[in-house]
């Protein structure tokens, strides 16, 4: 039976890259599928990986109608035995009910790959009606890694090296950013609730109490 299937992880822990891949497995053997993306790093139509990967894709802006476009694409005489959509949290609620729509009624499966939750540990509109619609929802196994080398579980924005927990909810930017530019970085919930980041712990290393000297013994 098709499904609609969720793969979900922080940032930096492959979700783009498993895109890329499930297309490639399932065009090896002679498959077609649609691949759509919305605001991803490489810019319009186009679904990149960190890795260096990148294909062509459908931008799905807002407003974009998902099962519209299916039902165009197959009318006129093209194929789809499957569709993949990359960045699936910043779509609308109502396109992931068309996501569902093209499984229920085209037969085709889905899979959205996208990241739960914001800078501010909320849930992404998209992603939380992909919890509540998907038949599957798959937590990638790949873990992204705090900078203290705990399980990265959390996404946060930075400017200039520092966590900020205010602004909007969507700012496309991607991580290992330079540290005057708005970026994102992922940390274990303890560092991402104490707001450091690793360019705040270097800081904070650097400037320890300082420890007192015996100038008599000294040298």
């Amino acid at each position: 039976m098709p499904e609609l299937v969720f793969f979900s992880g922080t940032m930096d822990c492959g979700k783009s890259t498993l895109a890329l891949q499930i297309e490639h497995n399932r065009s090896a053997r002679g498959l077609e599928g649609l691949i759509f993306t919305r605001n991803d790093r490489a810019g319009e139509g186009k679904l990149s990986s960190r890795l260096g990967l990148v294909t062509d894709s459908v931008e799905a802006g807002e407003g974009f109608d998902f099962y519209a476009h299916l039902v165009g694409h197959l009318s006129a005489g093209g194929r789809a035995d499957y569709v993949i959509c990359d960045e699936a949290q910043f779509l609308e609620p109502e396109q992931i009910d068309q996501l569902a729509r093209i499984v229920d009624d085209l037969e085709l499966d889905v899979f959205a790959f996208g990241i739960t939750t914001d800078f501010r540990t909320k849930l992404f509109p998209g992603s939380q009606r992909l919890i509540e619609l998907a038949d599957r929802v798959e937590v990638l196994q790949v873990e992204a890694l705090c900078w203290c080398g705990a399980r990265a579980t959390h996404n946060a924005r930075t400017v200039g090296g520092q966590m900020v927990v205010e602004g909007a909810q969507v700012v496309v930017g991607d991580v290992n950013q330079p540290e005057t530019v708005v970026g994102y970085e992922v940390l274990c919930r303890r560092h991402h609730r104490r707001r450091l980041t690793a360019a705040a712990a270097r800081a904070a290393a650097l400037s320890p109490d300082v420890l007192p000297v015996d100038r008599e013994n000294a040298g």
